[in-house]
């Protein structure tokens, strides 16, 4: 009988790395997961992307090697389109804040960010620039949104623009570094998931003023805005303006995004006006 593109894919990599025994984690739009046994001690993670995978799978996987597993969960070997990979055995960085350790949750992740942007020679090829990826919003029909929030698309795709006309710093980023890609593990917190793009390091920080989800009356406290400001300032030395203008560029990137695939922008809807408020006030 013949096999399957993923039990070929799956198939050779049990035989290349020496694994024993996969176990199906997932089935994603774009991959295939699988915790498998490295050498009868350990687990590992395969991960499979499928046939044509989105140009962001392909980046993200080449960030992640980038990274070396520092801040990141480490990819040990990759082969063609799997990629091997160490296992996290944890929770998620958003259960610590869901759980009421937000400020404890938010240093972990400013540790985690600060490990990301380590200076490392030769960056990936291919990174999606920060400007690219913002043309969604930009492209965004402002009648989409509910007439009750036109306002605050136009005042926050206006801040995007001008903080791309203000020249910055230019790193590769993860680019979705909200709790939940952040996971405990035996050598501490580690990021998962990285979209792969290059721009201002300040809009590393942005997905964190919007989540994690579970925990929306959190997220829309304006004195939580204020809280991780303090935290990113202190731990990051990042500006405290053009931290806000990311976040409220973001929230509205992120709705925008919702908006297209039928979904829910209730969180973003409660955050964006304070968050424009403390950018006005910044």
């Amino acid at each position: 009988m013949n096999q399957s593109p993923v039990e070929t894919a799956l198939s050779r990599a049990m035989i290349r790395w020496s694994l024993t025994r996969s176990q199906p984690l997932a089935d994603t739009a774009t991959s295939w997961i699988f915790r498998v046994d490295q050498n009868g001690r350990n687990f590992a993670v395969l991960k499979i992307l499928k046939a044509a995978p989105p140009d962001a799978e392909r980046r993200g996987a080449a960030l992640m090697a980038w990274y070396g597993g520092e801040g990141a969960a480490t990819v040990f070997d990759s082969h063609g389109d799997t990629l091997f990979m160490e296992w996290l055995d944890g929770i998620p960085l958003g259960d610590a804040v869901r759980r009421g350790h937000d400020e404890e949750a938010t240093v972990a992740l400013a540790t985690v960010i600060a490990s990301l942007h380590r200076p490392r020679p030769q960056s990936p090829p291919d990174l999606l620039s920060l400007r690219e990826r913002f043309q969604m919003l930009f492209d965004t029909d402002v009648r989409v949104w509910p007439h009750t929030a036109r306002d605050l698309y136009a005042r926050a795709s206006g801040i995007a623009l001008k903080l791309f006309d203000k020249p910055s710093a230019q790193l590769p980023l993860h680019g979705d570094l909200h709790y939940d890609n952040i996971i405990s593990s035996g050598r501490g917190w580690l990021a998962i998931d990285p979209v792969g793009l290059f721009g201002d390091p300040a809009y590393e920080v942005a997905p964190a003023f919007v989540s994690p989800s579970g925990a929306e009356a959190l997220v829309a406290d304006p004195r939580r805005i204020l809280a991780l400001l303090d935290t990113f300032e202190a731990r990051l030395d990042l500006p405290r303006k053009r931290v806000l203008g990311w976040a409220a560029a973001h929230a509205a990137l992120s709705a925008s995004l919702n908006l297209a695939d039928g979904k829910p922008i209730t969180i973003q809807l409660a955050c964006l006006p304070n968050l424009l408020s403390a950018y006005d006030q910044a």
